[in-house]
């Protein structure tokens, strides 16, 4: 029986999904966002060797966390999130391209999370510490380090100026022989079984050999696949209603009526305007 265009697509896709699977490394976010979800002990690893706090127990962990708590404001999607047991906020980031860590970035991730952190009524001392973290494949800053700590200081008394939030710039093309060469080493294998970081090795071995940990993986980068999709299908129809208000001089509302937009759908793209 002949396969439909549909099916022969979605075998393709597999493929495709395979063979990108085997040469996935932790620095690679699709990889990077499974191989941290619902792993805190890695993640508390992870966050030990590069705070230097040898005693960070995490309370809590997770990925993917949205923080969209300001109306109109740009959302942010945390690689990875981690509360310790003194209410220290952590924000794992892998960065790629170097411009995708810019110090803007980091300025924004840092105040997006403290929005996050006071309630109205709190007093403004019981902001968390927060630690914003940014895993870079390239040495963005060129001085050969393998940790980058940014602080603020008071430029005329050259005191800290300890407002208690910290951006770290981790460089993962570092090569020391030390706990953070070792970490960065793995961060840029593919090969589970060239891992130094046991717990990293576990994990990214299962994701990539065993059944239910491949199958895993497919389903995540099938439904990354379907975002595209959808925020491609997203971006068309902003572009309709805003040339539908413009050209015969309608509200969004009206614009969105004209294109058919389903009712439920409507406050979502109005947000976007």
């Amino acid at each position: 029986m002949r396969m439909t265009e549909q099916e022969l697509q979605k075998q393709k896709d597999r493929e495709e999904d395979l063979q990108r699977l085997r040469g996935f490394r932790p620095v690679d976010d699709t990889f990077m966002r499974v191989l941290f979800r619902d792993n805190l002990p890695l993640a508390e690893y992870v966050l030990r060797v590069i705070t230097g706090k040898q005693d960070l127990r995490l309370t809590k962990e997770e990925t993917q966390k949205d923080l969209v708590r300001l109306v109109g404001a740009r959302g942010l999607c945390l690689d990875v999130h981690g509360v310790d047991n003194e209410n220290r906020q952590y924000d794992l980031e892998v960065q790629r391209a170097d411009a995708g860590a810019r110090p803007e970035r980091a300025r924004y991730h840092a105040g997006a999370l403290d929005v996050e952190n006071l309630d109205a009524g709190q007093e403004f001392e019981e902001l968390p510490t927060s630690y914003i973290i940014f895993i870079t494949e390239n040495d963005i800053w060129g001085a050969g380090k393998a940790i980058y700590p940014i602080n603020r200081i008071n430029e005329v008394t050259g005191e800290a100026f300890d407002d208690r939030q910290h951006i770290l710039y981790v460089n993962a093309s570092y090569k020391g022989n030390d706990p953070i060469g070792e970490l960065m080493h793995d961060f840029l294998c593919s090969d589970p079984d060239d891992m130094k970081t046991e717990l990293m090795a576990e994990r990214a071995r299962y994701l990539k050999s065993n059944p239910e940990g491949v199958k895993e993986m497919c389903k995540a980068m099938e439904d990354l696949r379907e975002e595209s999709i959808q925020r491609g299908i997203d971006q068309t129809r902003i572009e309709s209603i805003k040339t539908i208000m413009k050209k015969l001089k309608y509200t969004a509302q009206q614009a969105m009526e004209f294109l058919e937009i389903p009712v439920a759908d409507q406050s979502k793209y109005a947000a976007k305007l």
